[in-house]
């Protein structure tokens, strides 16, 4: 697994940033027809004991219920070659491999680095070269400050943001935006893994993996009015990104329900699980409602009575997007 903390905890994250693992990206196939027809499935993994008695979480404890919820998406046994196995559905020998994670938020609230080194293990098992894996963000400050090791260069998994190597000098553009995307998404990968968190965001309800792709643009900025809405579900529309997302992998283990998408602990709840999908609409659907089911649980307002319900995953499913399901008769959600 990739060495990605500053104070790694385990010696194989060491064996990996040095060139023993990598990740690999062969893509998903497309979804054909029928597929896209039937219900878009969204696994919530959860273990009440990823922590023990205490606050850290359990990094083994986080491997494994990555595996189950990996094994429970693609509906194959749990065994040690199936944990392995999987992966190949995702990324093979010869594919590079980029994962996109959340680092806006600060350490608090940031993709968990052990949950991304637990990813990276498993696709370098399943025969990607580590040289061809990145771990990235928009910026390199922002990364180490949520507790990644920026490795740049060698063989071994690479770990910066966009900062580090810049934007395309075009424009792509589909629909209400116009953006030059990251030469990290266009240059070093053909999949791209999607790993946000569950969190609020004070405009636009919840950021979750459609709006992660916020931070593959060089002026996200320009597109928060409205709610972000059209403008997430755009940015996910352009091709560069839609052709390469084969998977959404949400951090839950801390989660915000209020005050995001800057870090308040008195917001968060330690939630202790894994959304996994290929539909990224579903998943932000399903996420959605998690944190309004929490936001009941401590008394507070639905986030339609603050004027901030996320419309934008509505815009997404539609038909003039066509990204998937915002319809809970669509989704078919696995307790794993």
């Amino acid at each position: 697994m990739t060495d990605l903390r500053n104070c790694s905890r385990r010696s194989f994250l060491a064996r990996c940033l040095s060139g023993a693992a990598a990740l690999g990206a062969a893509g998903l196939p497309a979804r054909s027809a029928g597929r896209a027809a039937a219900k878009s499935r969204v696994v919530v993994a959860r273990d009440a004991q990823l922590r023990g008695s205490g606050a850290a979480i359990d990094a083994g404890r986080l491997q494994a219920l990555l595996d189950r919820a990996m094994l429970a998406y693609f509906g194959l046994p749990a065994s040690r070659e199936n944990s392995t196995a999987v992966w190949r559905r995702i990324a093979g020998p010869g594919d590079t491999v980029s994962l996109k994670v959340n680092t806006l938020g600060g350490r608090g609230i940031a993709t968990n680095v052990d949950l991304v080194a637990a990813v990276c293990e498993r696709l370098q098992q399943a025969g990607v070269a580590a040289r061809n894996i990145t771990v990235w963000d928009r910026d390199t400050e922002e990364m180490r400050r949520a507790g990644f090791h920026i490795a740049v260069g060698g063989d071994r998994v690479q770990c910066y943001g966009t900062d580090r190597v810049g934007y395309e000098d075009d424009l792509s553009a589909w629909g209400s935006v116009g953006s030059r995307l990251s030469r990290i998404l266009t240059r070093s990968s053909n999949v791209l893994i999607n790993m946000p968190v569950l969190k609020d965001h004070d405009g636009a309800g919840v950021t979750l993996a459609l709006k992660n792709m916020y931070g593959t643009i060089h002026n996200p900025n320009k597109y928060h009015p409205n709610g972000c809405d059209p403008y997430i579900a755009d940015v996910n529309m352009l091709p560069e990104i839609r052709s390469r997302m084969k998977l959404v992998i949400c951090d839950a283990t801390t989660a915000m329900y209020d005050g995001g998408p800057g870090f308040k602990p008195q917001f968060s709840w330690q939630y202790n699980g894994l959304l996994v999908a290929e539909d990224a609409v579903a998943h932000d659907y399903t996420g959605w409602q998690t944190i309004e089911r929490k936001r009941a649980e401590m008394g507070l307002k639905p986030l339609a009575a603050e004027k901030r319900a996320p419309h934008y995953i509505a815009t997404a499913a539609d038909s003039g997007h066509a990204l998937g399901h915002a319809d809970a008769a669509r989704i078919a959600v696995i307790e794993a």
